[in-house]
């Protein structure tokens, strides 16, 4: 009998596919060409169809790490970690289409449509092959885009982010129903602060609400259905490295180290405890030393 892995259902479940993160700060210094952590960051414009695509790019290089924020969220997701990053190797933190400063067209806001976003982005950027670093959504779509340029992925890292379908119809219908309406910001916030962890400032969770309060109806809804999409949630292999930092939670299943490995067969996995969803948000110098230590053996982006 084939094993079927699900997450069991909850917000804390829910959570493993959800961002957070807001634009203003990074952004603002970023499109005067500086930015006050990182002098060579440079806002910047791809073209995907008629849709502009924002990132902000730190260095040179034909390879680089890529930030992908999730759910609701932008590039200010990762304010306080392109800074180390950067001193080691090339940074793109890309913002999805209908989200920061990217356009918002009437569209179908699927995994796929995301993931081409991001090659769009690298192809702009003139980067050949990228780390993909995931938020919580960001982690399906850095999936998506392994399955379409395999060639052009030279490892994944997972940030409370998910492999497996999570929650159950009733709850996904609960929440889509609030979403879709009227209240649909009350919604959202009250998930924001549910799967929000104990060490997040007063200042983060504002930067977070911000983000989340911005984000276009139309978005988050489509965002959210396509991360119900079933066929993102295949049993095909991840064949390169994989690094996936989780939030300890009530419902993290004690099988998700199992269920990630069948199909990320090169699994580093750490489950970090004391945190909520936002971990980069939350221990940053933590977050940050723990990436590059894994980049480091495995030969990732070494200058």
């Amino acid at each position: 009998m084939k094993t079927v892995y699900r997450y069991r259902p909850g917000w804390a479940a829910l959570a493993l596919a959800l961002a957070v993160a807001t634009a203003s700060s990074i952004l603002a210094t970023a499109a005067k060409g500086k930015d006050d952590k990182n002098p060579t960051a440079q806002s910047r414009f791809a073209k995907l169809n008629d849709s502009r695509i924002h990132y902000v790019n730190y260095g040179k290089g034909d390879e680089a790490l890529v930030l992908i924020h999730g759910w609701t969220q932008n590039a200010d997701s990762w304010r306080d970690n392109v800074a180390d990053f950067a001193k080691r190797n090339r940074v793109i933190v890309v913002e999805l289409p209908g989200h920061g400063q990217s356009d918002k067209p009437q569209t179908t806001y699927s995994m796929d449509y995301f993931s081409r976003a991001v090659d769009v982005v690298m192809r702009d950027a003139k980067v050949k092959r990228a780390v993909l670093v995931g938020h919580s959504m960001g982690t399906p779509v850095a999936r998506q885009f392994y399955r379409k340029y395999p060639e052009k992925t030279l490892a994944i890292v997972i940030v409370d982010g998910s492999l497996r379908p999570f929650g159950d119809k009733a709850m996904i219908d609960q929440m889509m129903a609030q979403f879709r309406g009227p209240k649909y910001r009350d919604a959202v916030g009250q998930m924001m602060a549910f799967i929000s962890g104990p060490n997040l400032s007063a200042e983060v969770k504002q930067r977070i609400n911000s983000a989340s309060m911005n984000t276009p109806q139309n978005v988050l809804v489509s965002a959210f259905e396509g991360m119900l999409n079933p066929a993102i949630w295949g049993e095909d292999r991840i064949n390169v490295p994989v690094l996936a930092i989780m939030a300890k939670t009530a419902l993290l299943p004690a099988n998700a180290e199992e269920s990630f490995r069948v199909i990320a067969p090169k699994l580093d996995f750490q489950v970090w405890e004391g945190v909520g969803h936002f971990i980069m948000m939350e221990k940053p110098k933590e977050f940050d030393a723990a990436v590059i230590a894994w980049l480091d053996r495995n030969d990732l982006l070494k200058k």
